[in-house]
C-alpha cells in the first residue's frame, strides 16, 4: 500500500514549467488546451509559462531554448513539424529538464512521454466511419481541408487516412486554408463552390475547418447532411453542428485533461520518477453523445 502523499514531492509548489504550443490562441481546441494548463497550476501552485506560436517553427524552437535557458523544471510541448523539434529536445534533456510531448507526437525526438492522440489512428478511424457508414465508396473523391498543409497533425491523419483510402482507389486533396477564420471560410467556400459536383465527403483534418462546415455550406448553399463530413470535435462550434446534422461525426481529444496529465507528467519526471508509458485519448462521437462533450466545453 503506498502512503498517502508518496509522490507529493512531484507536485510541490515553487516549481516552473513551460507549455509550449504550435496553435494559435484564436483556435478554440486550445483554449481548452490551455484552460487544463491553468487548472493544473492554480491546484498545484506551481507556475506555468504558457505561449502559442501559430506553426512557426522557428518561434517554437525559440522558446524552448528560453525555457532551457530559464532553468525550467519541466517543458511540455506539442511538435509544430516533423522532426522540428530533435535539436532542442536534446539540448533540454541534456541540461536535465523533462520534455512530455502533447497533442501532436513526433516519435524521432527523444521526449521523455506524450499525452494525446494517436494521430494515425484518428486518421483511420474517420475514414473507415465514413467507408462503413457507405458515405464513400470505391473511386469516390474527399476534400480535406487543414489549416497548416506540412504541419505534423495533418501530416500524421492523411497517413492514417490513406491506409484506409487507398485499397479502396478512394482519392483525395488537402488544401490549405490558414489559422484566420475569416480566411478558413472564406477559402472552403471557395472550394465548395469550384469542386462541389466531386466532392463525396469531407474530412476536417483541423478543428477550425470542421468546426466552419456549416458556415461554408451556409454560404453556398449546401443543406445540412448533403456531403458527409467527419473531423476534429473540440470545439461547441463542431458539437452544435454534429447535433444539427451538418457533420456526421466527430473525435474528442480531451483537451483540458491532456495538458492537465501532461503537465503531471513533467513535474513527476522533474522529481526524478521517470513516466516510462504514454497517455492516449480520443473518443469520435455522434448525433447522439455529441452533448455530453457540448456540455463539458460550455462549463464555466
Amino acid at each position: 500500500m503506498v502512503a498517502a502523499g508518496a509522490f507529493s514531492p512531484a507536485l510541490a509548489a515553487g516549481k516552473t514549467f513551460y507549455w509550449i504550443s504550435h496553435g494559435a490562441p484564436t483556435d478554440p481546441v486550445w483554449t481548452y488546451f490551455l484552460a487544463g494548463a491553468k487548472q493544473w497550476e492554480s491546484d498545484t501552485g506551481n507556475t506555468v509559462n504558457t505561449s502559442f506560436h501559430s506553426g512557426d517553427v522557428p518561434s517554437h524552437q525559440e522558446a524552448v531554448r528560453a525555457a532551457i535557458a530559464a532553468k525550467a523544471d519541466g517543458i511540455v510541448t506539442s511538435s509544430p513539424d516533423p522532426g522540428s523539434l530533435v535539436a532542442v529536445v536534446k539540448e533540454a534533456r541534456d541540461a536535465g529538464i523533462p520534455v512530455i510531448n502533447m497533442n501532436t507526437p513526433d516519435p524521432t525526438v527523444n521526449f521523455n512521454a506524450y499525452v494525446g492522440m494517436d494521430l494515425q489512428k484518428a486518421g483511420a478511424a474517420w475514414a473507415q466511419y465514413l467507408v462503413d457508414k457507405k458515405l464513400v465508396k470505391e473511386g469516390d473523391f474527399v476534400w480535406m481541408p487543414v489549416e497548416v498543409p506540412g504541419a505534423t497533425y495533418g501530416v500524421q491523419e492523411e497517413e492514417g487516412i490513406a491506409s484506409v483510402f487507398k485499397p479502396l482507389n478512394i482519392t483525395w486533396e488537402v488544401t490549405d486554408t490558414t489559422l484566420d477564420q475569416a480566411e478558413i471560410i472564406t477559402r472552403m467556400s471557395d472550394y465548395l463552390t469550384a469542386n462541389r459536383a466531386k466532392i463525396k465527403a469531407i474530412i476536417g483534418l483541423g478543428d477550425l475547418v470542421t468546426g466552419s462546415v456549416k458556415r461554408a455550406f451556409d454560404q453556398v448553399g449546401i443543406k445540412a447532411g448533403e456531403i458527409p463530413a467527419v473531423g476534429w470535435g473540440n470545439s461547441q462550434d463542431t458539437t452544435q453542428e454534429v447535433m444539427d446534422g451538418y457533420v456526421n461525426a466527430a473525435m474528442w481529444q480531451d483537451p483540458q485533461a491532456t495538458s492537465y496529465v501532461s503537465l503531471s507528467l513533467a513535474a513527476m519526471a522533474a522529481a526524478k520518477v521517470p513516466p516510462g508509458f504514454n497517455v492516449y485519448v480520443g473518443t469520435l462521437y455522434e448525433k447522439g453523445n455529441a452533448k455530453i462533450y457540448h456540455d463539458i466545453m460550455g462549463a464555466k
